[in-house]
């Protein structure tokens, strides 16, 4: 794991400031528009339903199973085949009820019912990892992080930010060298920017306006 960038930080500032500007046509995640209501249960159990699922149906699942309960007392009182049932076709639904069951579970017995703020104590809840943790600490509480997923980890290494191999690994390597005012919104502008113009394959690099403060690592194909 190597911080690749010899970028500077007003370079990076620069393209982000890009990013910021050309995401505003498209979109926003679901998660991300689930966070705007400052719910870190929310944020948490819309994190937990997006796994391997298309944004729209993870917007759609959680809409759903919210209007049934919002927090994790009246998540406890839905059934495990009550919730796989609502958030269907979310994938792998039936392993995801029974570990928003038992994520509410540990919240009510071992936080008393608060949602933990810490990514030390979100790591401890079944079925998450370092993303989700990042993210609800970022969007439910407002606190530093740095959320990385495969889109946040696919464009730091073509940008030539990063040299890695994980999204756990690009997290870490984030931390040493972004600047802090960029932490919590990188997810979000780089999450819209891969899902429109910097895509796993063939990226449209003739329509991106940060192309030329970008290595194009690993991009052989490209629109």
């Amino acid at each position: 794991m190597t911080p690749a960038t010899s970028r500077s930080p007003r370079e990076i500032g620069v393209v982000l400031r890009i990013i910021r500007n050309e995401v505003q046509r498209f979109r926003e995640p679901a998660v991300t528009q689930e966070a705007r209501r400052r719910d870190p249960f929310r944020v948490l159990i819309s994190c937990l339903i997006s796994l391997r699922t298309k944004d729209d149906v993870t917007a759609a699942s959680s809409r759903r199973l919210f209007e049934l309960a919002d927090t994790p007392t009246g998540m406890m009182e839905l059934t495990e085949v009550k919730i796989a049932e609502t958030i269907y076709p979310a994938g792998f639904y039936r392993n995801k009820a029974k570990t928003i069951r038992e994520v509410c579970h540990d919240i009510l017995h071992r936080f008393g019912g608060n949602t933990p703020d810490t990514i030390e104590d979100l790591l401890t809840l079944k079925g998450v990892g370092r993303k989700t943790a990042n993210l609800v600490v970022t969007k439910g509480f407002s606190k530093p992080g740095i959320c990385v997923d495969t889109h946040v980890h696919r464009i730091s290494n073509r940008l030539g930010w990063v040299e890695t191999r994980t999204p756990d690994e690009t997290e870490f390597a984030l931390r040493e060298f972004l600047p802090h005012m960029h932490w919590i919104e990188l997810n979000d502008l780089l999450v819209t920017y891969g899902q429109n113009i910097c895509v796993p394959i063939s990226p449209k690099c003739s329509q991106c306006r940060v192309r030329r403060h970008c290595r194009r690592v690993n991009v052989t194909r490209a629109r």
